[in-house]
């Protein structure tokens, strides 16, 4: 492997610690920070941290679409047709793909249930959409695609899926739902999870966050990123020129969004196709600036301070679930926190608790123990 490659790794592996430290704590450090100094700057910043309450986009809104976005990413620099490869590497590639997706599926459902007093014996009272499945849901699709059909028609796919999932909740009503109505009570995306979706949905509201119809939206997510990725491999040996189509992608992307939004909200629950093409933007502008730093710049040690999360964010997503950090925090650090200023209490909670994260992932790190699905 050249050492470009190497360092463009890095940079994959650095935003995704980037994007996974936000929900490990750290999205409190505004908040915190505010109530120190009273800057209404910091105010600002952590109205930036929660989740858009319908429509619009907050820069929280993009973590889990970014995440996505970089797991097509992997895909377009190490994946190839399976037509290419020797029978059995393209068999034990396919027999990969369906543990990986069906790992992520359990998990997810490990992972809703981490908060309360584990699955029910009741299968109707488990809630069976997640994060993790709908990222093995996105990435499992766009290995398909990539496994199995040309660039030409994987392009053809995201087009039609954008415009098609438009359609749909633009024009299609069901039972009184769709039609045009965006709201949380009236899309058709309602009717899917009312209607098709075993289980329970989020907080038992009529319509489910990773419900089914707006996977539709998210595995463009993770096409665009194999076509990124597919960038970085063909563009290594000319950084400046990638910079310069990923910049330009980027802010193209964005201008569409806000174009179309216009016609179809950006809207992260109903993952409409404007706020997917919103995302894919700023992911790749994110993508871009990580790239040029570390990879063209070569200003890399930064990095590995973010890649020590990003080489085991599956594992330490799970553990957000599974472990009290809150607690642990106190339990080790609460006399250290208690001499600062009552102000101060919440900041130094916040960054001790990532630390504590970092800590193990990083001794995990260094006994090359790298979890992944």
């Amino acid at each position: 492997m050249s050492q470009q490659q190497k360092k463009r790794i890095l940079s994959i592996d650095a935003l995704r610690g980037f994007d996974m430290i936000w929900i490990l704590g750290l999205e409190g450090i505004f908040a915190a920070l505010f109530t120190i100094t009273g800057f209404a700057f910091f105010q600002s910043l952590a109205g930036q941290m929660l989740h858009s309450q319908w429509h619009g986009f907050t820069a929280y809104d993009l973590i889990f679409p970014l995440f996505i976005f970089l797991s097509g990413v992997s895909l377009g620099i190490a994946a190839k047709p399976l037509s290419q490869l020797p029978t059995e590497k393209a068999r034990q590639i396919k027999i990969h793909g369906v543990k990986r997706f069906l790992l992520l599926m359990f998990f997810g459902v490990l992972y809703n249930h981490g908060w309360g007093g584990g699955i029910p014996a009741d299968f109707d009272a488990i809630r069976y959409a997640s994060v993790l499945g709908r990222i093995a849901i996105a990435w499992y699709l766009a290995a398909l695609l990539v496994w199995y059909t040309t660039v030409r028609t994987q392009y053809a796919v995201t087009i039609g899926l954008l415009l098609g999932y438009w359609a749909l909740q633009a024009w299609v009503s069901i039972g009184g739902y769709g039609g045009g109505d965006y709201t949380a009570t009236g899309a058709l995306n309602v009717w899917f999870d009312q209607h098709l979706l075993p289980g329970i949905t989020y907080q038992n509201a009529p319509l489910d966050p990773e419900g089914i119809l707006s996977n539709l939206g998210s595995i463009v997510n993770a096409v665009a990123g194999v076509f990124v990725g597919r960038w970085l491999k063909a563009y290594q040996d000319n950084p400046n020129k990638l910079l310069r189509i990923l910049v330009g992608a980027g802010v193209a992307c964005i201008a569409i969004a806000y174009l179309w939004h216009n016609v179809l909200p950006i809207n992260k629950t109903l993952w409409t196709s404007s706020f997917a093409i919103l995302t894919i933007g700023y992911s790749i502008l994110l993508l871009a600036l990580f790239y040029g730093v570390i990879d063209v710049l070569g200003i890399n040690r930064w990095g590995q301070f973010f890649a020590i999360i990003g080489v085991n964010s599956i594992i330490i997503y799970l553990a957000s679930a599974l472990v009290n950090w809150q607690y642990t925090t106190q339990s080790l650090f609460g006399g250290v926190i208690q001499a600062f200023p009552t102000a101060y209490h919440a900041l130094f909670t916040i960054l001790f608790m990532v630390a504590v994260q970092w800590l193990i992932l990083y001794w995990l790190f260094r006994h090359k123990i790298f979890i992944k699905v």
